[in-house]
């Protein structure tokens, strides 16, 4: 089955460039190399548009993950300092409560 897959896919690959090489062969005025020309010519810039267009897109995308993982550290920091904050008014709980047991033992 694979290897009926792989000569149907040899065979396609064959026949496509068959067809490109005959178009290619088959062009036998000046008028129709223009023609050929113009049109390859007109996928080249459609091509080179296209292109520019996803190379904007990357950089847009770029840019913004640049500004997610920026807003990821400040959230990160952020909590950090939250978390600090948090154990030491842990610390200072717990020093008061040492404090009130040591005066009340005291008495």
């Amino acid at each position: 089955s694979a290897q009926i897959a792989d000569l149907q896919q040899k065979l396609l690959d064959a026949d496509n460039g068959d067809r490109a090489k005959q178009r290619w062969d088959g062009i036998a005025t000046i008028l129709e190399a223009k023609c050929a020309l113009k049109y390859l010519l007109g996928e080249l810039v459609s091509s080179k548009v296209q292109e520019s267009k996803l190379q904007s897109s990357l950089e847009q995308s770029q840019a913004s993950c640049c500004d997610m993982q920026k807003m990821l550290m400040e959230e990160r920091n952020h909590g950090a300092e939250l978390e600090a904050e948090f154990q030491n008014q842990i610390l200072v709980q717990e020093q008061q409560h040492q404090e009130k047991v040591n005066h009340s033992s005291w008495k």
